[in-house]
């Protein structure tokens, strides 16, 4: 298990702005890429964490930050009780028309090999308190989807910017 300290978050690039480049137009997309993150429960409220003060500093509406951080710790859940290490999360400010809306993705390196179920549970799926992350994810984005490639598996959520 990592120490707080021994986490290592790339930092935010912001272009710098100096008299040589302000006629140039600002971005019009801010990325912030989470490090590669090790599997395990402490991981969650870390992501969780650096993702609040990267949309703080972007200034993102609470309310948007509020779902943001449930979508965020449904797919980092996932990721970590589904897939294989190492798990990047990705948070961009895409234009989107005149509205802006808040992308999250997170890569993994595809599905872990599956577990055998246990066919003698003895409460129904509805019991569970388990397996609705996906339901929760959607009810909260505009958009959202998986993205597989030969190597990597991407889980992506498009939110609106509320007020």
């Amino acid at each position: 298990m990592r120490s707080k300290d021994q986490w290592r978050w790339p930092r935010m690039s912001v272009p710098a702005t100096s008299t040589y480049d302000a006629h140039i137009a600002p971005p019009s997309r801010l990325e912030h890429v989470c490090a590669v993150l090790p599997h395990g429960p402490e991981v969650v409220s870390a992501v969780r964490r650096r993702a609040r003060t990267v949309l703080a500093q972007w200034r993102v509406p609470a309310p948007t930050v509020d779902d943001a951080l449930l979508v965020i710790s449904e797919l980092t859940t996932n990721a970590i009780v589904h897939a294989l290490p190492p798990t990047v999360l990705r948070l961009s400010l895409p234009e989107a028309g005149s509205r802006r809306t808040l992308r999250i993705e997170l890569t993994d390196t595809g599905p872990a090999p599956q577990r055998r179920p246990a066919h003698d549970d003895p409460h129904p799926a509805v019991y569970r308190e388990n397996g609705r992350g996906t339901d929760i994810v959607a009810a909260l984005s505009a958009q959202h989807g998986i993205s597989r490639h030969p190597e990597r598996t991407t889980r992506w959520a498009v939110l609106r910017m509320g007020a």
